[in-house]
């Protein structure tokens, strides 16, 4: 999972602040998530929060600045190809963002830390998080690609 964000980072690094912070905070959740299993018994509390709260703040990233942006992006641009596949990944990704936000509400109350079943759920929540990035770099591909071939002066 590291390495496709890294990846990512890679090839939309510099491409907009935006798009680059928010691929910033998913390399710091993925290595949250990473911490997780690695973890002393004493930490794994403080080790399961951090996580959930870089966890919060990127999936809220995704739906109030990132997406917003590229679909306003695809609009300008008249991109109905970008628009059409946001529709048809947004959903899917809002699945997954309830499910992690379900996740996370349920520690918030410090039902998971005492649960048998963490760590069933965050390797569900891992698979999960792993498709929600490789919808967003296809998303972030195509809207990417189009618009900077149309920006593109032409010679």
């Amino acid at each position: 999972m590291l390495e496709s964000c890294q990846n990512a980072q890679e090839r939309w690094g510099g491409v907009h602040l935006l798009i680059d912070r928010w691929l910033q905070e998913r390399k710091e959740l993925v290595e949250a998530y990473a911490a997780i299993d690695g973890s002393a018994q004493a930490s794994a509390a403080k080790t399961l929060l951090s996580f959930c709260e870089i966890l919060v703040d990127y999936v809220s990233a995704g739906h109030f600045e990132v997406y917003e942006q590229l679909t306003s992006e695809a609009k300008a641009f008249g991109d109905q190809r970008g628009l059409e596949l946001a529709k048809q990944i947004y959903p899917r990704i809002e699945v997954i963002t309830e499910v992690a936000l379900a996740f996370n509400d349920r520690c918030d109350t410090g039902d998971c830390a005492d649960s048998a079943s963490l760590l069933d759920e965050l390797k569900r929540l891992g698979q999960l998080l792993h498709e929600r990035f490789e919808l967003e770099d296809c998303l972030i591909e195509v809207l990417h690609n189009a618009h900077q071939e149309q920006a593109a002066p032409a010679l």
